[in-house]
């Protein structure tokens, strides 16, 4: 999701040379020069780094099923660790500028909302990985960003549905959803966050930066400003608690990230939940 967007920004402004790479077998977005690309294969990522030479490298990449992750440790470690390893050491020898997305499940989430200074304590192997792989890049001597976000929702066309499309196809199908009340985020619009990240690039930014939306709720409230603002029947939601899903992987309930230094240093204004829902029925018809 972030990928599209991310490509559909820079593409707009002629000054960019785009390279787009992927593990996909063919792009999502037409007339876009792609390459395809395994990240966990080393002397791939040195070829294509190497050949283009990149200003900056921006990794959206990620082994994202945090249940997966307990069981698929090493193919988490691959793509969450040793890819940015890889990204990091070559971007050093082209001295590219190297952004890595990364997470809120690098915290524990017992006291959330989190700064960028707070020290994480991730539960689950997925945020295991993302903390590696900040770690990796942070010692690797390239100049680096790492920006960190949560609860990831937007416009994009292509792809499994994000968790706002997924809510309102699902009422708009009649079905019944069973929604957690005890995860708090700030859920992040992604166009915010492709903004986020380019300011980070035309400041030269370098450290950890807090990337997200403006406001905190729990995933059942999420869900009820969704089904109000699009017209939706509140009664096919009902509460869960998450521990009553009993899923593989523990999740941080009390998390969330604080924005203000994205605000302070970067002039970082995202929109309201409900600008953002006018944005997604525009353009996306919902």
């Amino acid at each position: 999701m972030l990928g599209q967007r991310l490509v559909e920004f820079y593409n707009k402004n002629n000054k960019f040379e785009l390279l787009c790479v992927s593990y996909e077998d063919s792009s999502y977005l037409p007339d876009i020069n792609y390459s395809k690309l395994d990240l966990t294969d080393k002397k791939s990522v040195k070829k294509i780094v190497l050949d283009f030479y990149p200003d900056v490298i921006i990794n959206t990449a990620a082994y994202t099923n945090v249940d997966k992750c307990e069981t698929e440790k090493e193919a988490a470690y691959n793509t969450n660790v040793n890819a940015v390893e890889y990204l990091a050491k070559y971007g050093k020898i082209t001295q590219s500028k190297v952004i890595h997305i990364s997470t809120d499940y690098v915290f524990d989430g017992t006291e959330g909302p989190y700064n960028e200074r707070e020290r994480p304590e991730p539960i689950g192997y997925y945020g295991r990985t993302k903390l590696a792989g900040e770690n990796a890049l942070i010692s690797s001597g390239v100049n680096y960003a790492i920006i960190r976000t949560n609860v990831l929702y937007g416009c994009s066309k292509f792809g499994r549905a994000d968790f706002v499309k997924w809510v309102v196809n699902s009422l708009k199908e009649g079905k019944q959803i069973k929604i957690v009340n005890d995860q708090i985020n700030n859920p992040t619009f992604i166009d915010d966050l492709v903004i986020g990240i380019s300011k980070v690039i035309e400041f030269d930014k370098t450290g950890i930066y807090n990337i997200a939306g403006p406001e905190f709720l729990n995933r059942f409230e999420f869900t009820k400003k969704i089904a109000d603002y699009f017209g939706l029947d509140k009664t096919l939601i009902s509460e869960i608690t998450t521990a009553e899903l009993n899923q593989v992987a523990p999740r941080p309930l009390k998390s969330g990230l604080i924005i203000l230094k994205a605000e302070t240093e970067l002039g970082y204004k995202p929109h309201s939940i409900e600008e953002t829902f006018k944005l997604m029925q525009k353009e996306l018809g919902l």
